[in-house]
């Protein structure tokens, strides 16, 4: 099953690794014996279908989400594996489509205005007065 992100980036499964683990949280009897908990691990490196822009726009926004190069994302919120797999596999593609059009906006640098410069200079002055009134006086 391949997971479609936009009209023209489709990741196979066989770049997906999928691991089954038992969920925690409430399940009765089944708790002990099924394996609802779904992670699904995808290497950015070893991608066939990323090219070299798209892999380090990944690794740009999603450093925070990376672990080895690789995205992991573990969903355990359904008691059934199959829903778990494809509330991922939405969630999976939601990180990577908002990653890739996610636009970095670069800060304009702007010079301070006079008025807030003679504030940050009346605030110095008003706070070298106050330390200066807390010394003991010299006496020579």
């Amino acid at each position: 099953m391949d997971l479609i992100i936009t009209k023209t980036l489709v990741i196979p499964s066989k770049e997906i690794k999928w691991r089954f683990s038992r969920s925690s949280g409430p399940g009765g009897q089944n708790v002990n014996k099924i394996e609802s908990r779904v992670e699904i691990i995808f290497n950015l490196e070893d991608s066939k279908v990323l090219n070299d822009y798209q892999k380090a726009i990944l690794k740009i926004n999603l450093k925070s989400k990376l672990v080895n190069n690789s995205l992991c994302l573990a969903v355990q919120e359904h008691r059934n594996q199959l829903l778990n797999r494809q509330l991922a596999l939405i969630k999976f593609s939601s990180i990577i489509r908002g990653a890739l059009n996610k636009s970095s906006k670069l800060r304009k640098s702007t010079k301070p205005t006079k008025a807030s410069q003679q504030k940050r200079i009346e605030f110095k002055k008003k706070r070298g007065k106050l330390k200066k009134s807390r010394q003991k006086e010299k006496t020579y």
